[in-house]
């Protein structure tokens, strides 16, 4: 065969291509590109090598030195094994930690992952099983392992795999080790190892699986504040593993936070590498309602109120609620971050621990919510780079520093919670916000978000106007904002564009930071029911947008009054039809 392959640079990548590989399905690809001289695909495939970067490695799963395929894993593996020995003391006796998810091919990747570095006398935990990609960190520091490997590629289509690294700290790598893996694995091309088949019989290869995910649990179960309303919550949330492998792991948790069982979507309950009823396997925020079509029918059909979502390697977390008038609404990451931060000061202040121990992170494109609490509350907020490479990175620095750091997030759905994970965790998010909701609920809490959309900033800012003149007479400390909604009286308001807070005399300054765009606050009252509106502006989108929380002792009568408030906001208070505003 090699005599038919010419010296032209394509043909000398296929000759070596051809001298090494073992797998007779990637070999007959790149056979049959060539003997149709199909240059254009073979120079997309061959000519620029898949480059390993912080995320590791992640494509197609095709063949080529460009995709994700048994060789390019071998090199991979044999590139980081030789960087972790070198790099991390006692390296081999501490071992590294593989797992993998349900994706084509993911499974055998694992195991010549693992036989590379058995190869090379390095101790292996292979997670037997499919496993979600917070278990590599976990188990990493659990066992103080050199380093960790999930295959995995998250929530990309399903033609895609990956290889994701963990350093010894249990946190994704950072510069340099990723030019450091890089340039190994260039020195380390020529595969030592094919051999899959005696991994189990090797002395190196250690399975504690079980042990791991035992303490995984207990870990989690460290999260659960309320059990005893857990298990009177009434509220029905459905969930959905998006064809992934939350499943088991969840319905676990779930029963260890004593909650009554979830409604499963059971189309997507089951891993299946093909996601066949997902065009896209992703639930962040941005075009979610698609993602979420199935689990919102099953959500409508058995009259649940929230929907819990993990993506497919469940790190990423995603909500929705149904509002006070039936239409649903997605959660943005920014939202539950905000939730999960307050949730996490309120526990920490319970604790009678100083306000001053206590950190939060997270990345430079997320709201800045989280740093106008710490500047009222007094806790220290770290914004660093997008990825949890650096959140968690940053997590451990602050920590070294004497900080308790229990929550960091980015807005495209990952949280991190408590101090044994510094990555994301869909499990763990999944459950401490259905904790959140059942407090809430047994609180008389009811929640409604949305926007109207305006695509003229001119009108936006005459709404605000109107807003901030909307009586002819000012009434005590209140100006001339309005002074009912929904027949409730008006108790303060807060505007964080102008800079006026009802509530704190005689100077009527907000004490919180101001906002770039339009940002009012209402709260309001009568003798059952205590509402708190916030209006805000977008700072990327068309839209004005309200956050609406009410509670009461009657759940059905806050429901009710939250609707004719949303009634009301948008027919008198911003005429949405005189402006021709569209809600959503």
């Amino acid at each position: 065969m090699y005599g038919n392959v010419d010296s032209s640079p394509i043909g000398n990548l296929v000759k070596e291509w051809l001298r090494i590989d073992q797998n007779p399905d990637t070999r007959k690809q790149i056979e049959q590109l060539w003997n149709e001289q199909d240059l254009g695909e073979l120079d997309k495939r061959m000519s620029k090598r898949i480059e390993f970067g912080t995320a590791g490695l992640r494509g197609r799963m095709e063949a080529g030195w460009s995709r994700m395929n048994d060789l390019v894993i071998i090199q991979a593996a044999q590139g980081l094994c030789a960087y972790v020995i070198e790099h991390v003391k006692n390296a081999t006796e501490r071992g590294v930690v593989i797992g993998h998810d349900h994706r084509y091919h993911s499974e055998h990747w694992a195991a010549l992952t693992a036989s590379a570095f058995i190869a090379c006398g390095v101790k292996v935990h292979l997670l037997h099983g499919l496993v979600h990609t917070p278990m590599i960190p976990f188990s990493v520091k659990k066992l103080s392992a050199a380093c960790g490997v999930m295959i995995t590629a998250s929530h990309n289509p399903k033609d895609d795999n990956g290889f994701k690294v963990y350093w010894e700290n249990a946190v994704q790598i950072i510069s340099p080790h990723d030019q450091g893996i890089a340039q190994a694995i260039l020195e380390n091309l020529e595969p030592k190892t094919w051999d899959t088949e005696t991994i189990a019989l090797s002395d190196n290869c250690i399975d504690l699986t079980d042990s791991l995910i035992e303490a995984y649990h207990l870990y989690l179960q460290t999260l659960c504040h309320s059990r005893t309303l857990n298990a009177k919550c009434n509220v029905k949330f459905v969930n959905t593993s998006m064809h992934g492998v939350s499943h088991p792991f969840v319905t676990r948790a779930w029963n260890d936070f004593s909650f009554p069982p979830f409604i499963t979507v059971e189309e997507q309950q089951n891993p299946h590498p093909d996601f066949p009823t997902l065009k896209f396997p992703n639930p962040e925020e941005k075009g979610a309602l698609a993602s979420l079509d199935l689990a919102i029918a099953t959500a409508d059909r058995e009259g649940a109120m929230y929907i819990l979502a993990q993506d497919p390697d469940a790190d990423r977390f995603s909500a929705a609620e149904r509002g006070p008038s039936g239409e649903w609404n997605i959660f943005t990451g920014d939202q539950i971050g905000a939730l999960f931060a307050s949730r996490v000061l309120e526990l920490h202040k319970s604790s009678g621990k100083p306000i001053g121990n206590l950190a939060m992170v997270a990345s430079t494109v997320s709201s800045k919510m989280l740093e106008a609490m710490a500047k009222v509350e007094g806790f220290w907020f770290v914004e660093c780079l997008t990825g949890f490479k650096f959140i968690g990175n940053m997590a451990l620095t602050l920590e070294a520093q004497g900080y308790e750091v229990p929550f960091g997030y980015e807005e495209a759905i990952g949280f991190m919670l408590a101090s044994e994970i510094k990555d994301k965790d869909g499990v763990a998010a999944t459950i401490f916000f259905a904790e959140l909701v059942a407090m809430a609920h047994a609180q008389g809490k009811t929640t409604s978000n949305g926007y109207f959309i305006c695509n003229d900033p001119k009108i936006i800012n005459k709404i605000f106007q109107h807003l901030r003149n909307f009586s002819t007479e000012s009434t005590g400390n209140m100006l001339h904002y309005p002074t009912l909604i929904a027949n409730l009286k008006i108790t303060s308001i807060r505007d964080l564009t102008t800079g006026y807070d009802s509530a704190n005399p005689p100077t009527y300054k907000a004490t919180m930071p101001l906002s770039s765009g339009h940002m009012i606050q209402f709260r309001a009252s009568d003798a059952n029911v205590k509402i708190a509106l916030t209006i805000r502006t977008s700072g990327t989108e068309p839209k004005i947008k309200y956050y609406l929380e009410g509670n009461g002792k009657d759940a059905a009568l806050v429901d009710h009054i939250l609707q004719n408030v949303i009634r009301e906001l948008g027919d008198s208070w911003l005429e949405k039809k005189l402006f021709g505003l569209q809600h959503s």
